[in-house]
């Protein structure tokens, strides 16, 4: 058994590169991406700047565009960007770049250190501050020196790391051909040959780094981190309230199976079944809320929570818990409870309960002791997805409630287009389903020894 679990957790890895690679593609293909975001809202701040007297509407200057590219990987093929994501394969960090100069252009003064304009430039490292000239020949680098104080070039020959490369008129007229979805013949005339300063870093999901938001501006694990406490909040609640009713009314339903606590229950439990959360919050919070004022209409926490002391602040947190959490729950007992009546019932119909029972052991102890663990089998193989819904959540009663857990972050990048938190949230959480499929698995092989993985 012990090889069988060893194959599922080795397996984890490459159903996981399969699941992100699919939706990779899927998030780079579909129209909307973080560039079109920024143009939309580029967009928006000049129109309001030009009809409040400002600057004319112009958008985003390719320069801006190239560098929201650079960051989120549209400037390499989907299948190597998907490498640098993971972390496979190094980016290119603090690009900056500069124009070579054509001959007879009287654009920008050279100084003294700068001989030959066509092939030389001197280009300012971004983060770094330093002036560094290049010189190439052929399209190809052939030298750089850092530029001294003195403007002299430095004899140091350690670069610290960075690196050069020449982009040719051609290559920028194809990435704004590629941009644009437009023939290269149509791309701006006006570009020169440049040079683009570097450094490569490995800075993907394998070092921890899940890339920056485009709705926050934050970083994605930053985001993720500081929903997991409210997740882990509702969802351990929810799993307690859940199971803690469910298993003890499904045995009460087999036991007293057509009776008027079975039927009463049941009717109960499937109207709740029938209740969609969000549709319950939205009423609860009209009628107990806003008209009954009896609970707060949105967060998790006061305002003054931070000023309260220890009691006042558990008091305020079940305060503002009730209402959602009472829609969390409202729809988890009928398949629950259902599947636990139906196999204790199953079993206790069985031979070797009847066997015992004809010994002589108590029906308490038939139940309990016999019938029971056999009839948790079924339910125990479900409980590795607890995992699951612990950091879930409820993307519809987070929304309803305005409580900034794991699911609202999820809704929101999905409305904002937000490709990095959508990328980051689903690699979380399908690692979490294929664990959790790992320790149902176990869960069932310690609850019944007869099962034997091969």
């Amino acid at each position: 058994m012990r090889e069988y679990f060893i194959r599922r957790f080795l397996l984890i890895p490459p159903t996981l590169l399969g699941v992100t690679l699919i939706v990779f593609l899927i998030t780079r293909l579909v129209p909307g991406g973080p560039i079109e975001h920024f143009l939309e809202e580029a967009q928006k701040a000049s129109e309001g700047a030009s009809s409040s007297g400002g600057q004319m509407p112009g958008g985003m200057n390719e320069e801006q565009i190239e560098k929201l590219e650079e960051e989120y990987g549209y400037d390499k093929p989907i299948f190597i960007s998907y490498l640098q994501w993971l972390g496979v394969l190094p980016r290119e960090r603090f690009i900056s770049k500069a124009d070579f100069r054509p001959v007879g252009d009287d654009k920008i003064g050279t100084g003294d250190l700068i001989k030959d304009p066509e092939n030389e430039v001197l280009l300012v490292l971004k983060n770094d501050g330093r002036q560094v000239m290049v010189r190439r020949e052929e399209k190809e680098i052939k030298g750089a020196a850092f530029v001294s104080s003195d403007m002299t070039l430095s004899e140091d020959t350690d670069l610290g790391g960075w690196q050069f490369r020449i982009e040719t008129v051609d290559d920028r007229k194809k990435r704004w051909a590629d941009r644009n979805k437009e023939p290269v013949d149509k791309a701006p005339q006006n570009y020169d040959d440049r040079v683009v300063g570097y450094k490569r870093t490995y800075a993907g999901i394998l070092q921890g780094r899940l890339g920056v938001s485009t709705e926050f501006g934050d970083p994605v694990w930053s985001l993720i981190k500081d929903r997991i406490p409210i997740a882990l909040y509702f969802g351990i609640l929810t799993a307690l309230i859940t199971y803690g009713i469910s298993l003890p009314l499904g045995i009460l339903k087999a036991i007293k199976h057509r009776s008027a606590v079975d039927n009463l229950t049941s009717v109960l439990i499937f109207i709740g079944y029938a209740i969609p959360g969000f549709a319950l919050g939205a009423v609860m919070l009209i009628y107990l809320g806003a008209r009954g004022g009896w609970f707060p209409l949105f967060g998790l926490t006061s305002t003054d929570f931070s000023q309260m002391n220890f009691f006042e602040q558990v008091k305020d947190l079940a305060h503002h818990t009730v209402l959602p959490l009472t829609c969390y729950v409202i729809g988890g007992f009928a398949w629950l409870t259902m599947m636990m009546k139906n196999n204790l019932m199953e079993n206790l119909a069985t031979d070797y309960v009847r066997t015992a029972v004809a010994k002589g052991v108590s029906f308490r102890s038939a139940v309990f002791k016999h019938a029971f663990r056999n009839s948790i089998i079924p339910i125990a193989s479900t409980m590795g997805q607890l995992i699951t819904m612990i950091v879930g959540g409820s993307i519809l009663i987070e929304s309803v409630f305005d409580i900034q857990g794991f699911g609202l972050l999820q809704y929101q990048a999905l409305l904002g287009r937000d490709q990095t938190v959508i990328m980051g949230t689903l690699t979380i959480a399908a690692a979490l389903l294929l664990i959790g499929n790992v320790l149902s698995d176990i869960i069932v092989a310690i609850i019944d020894p007869r099962v034997k993985f091969n």
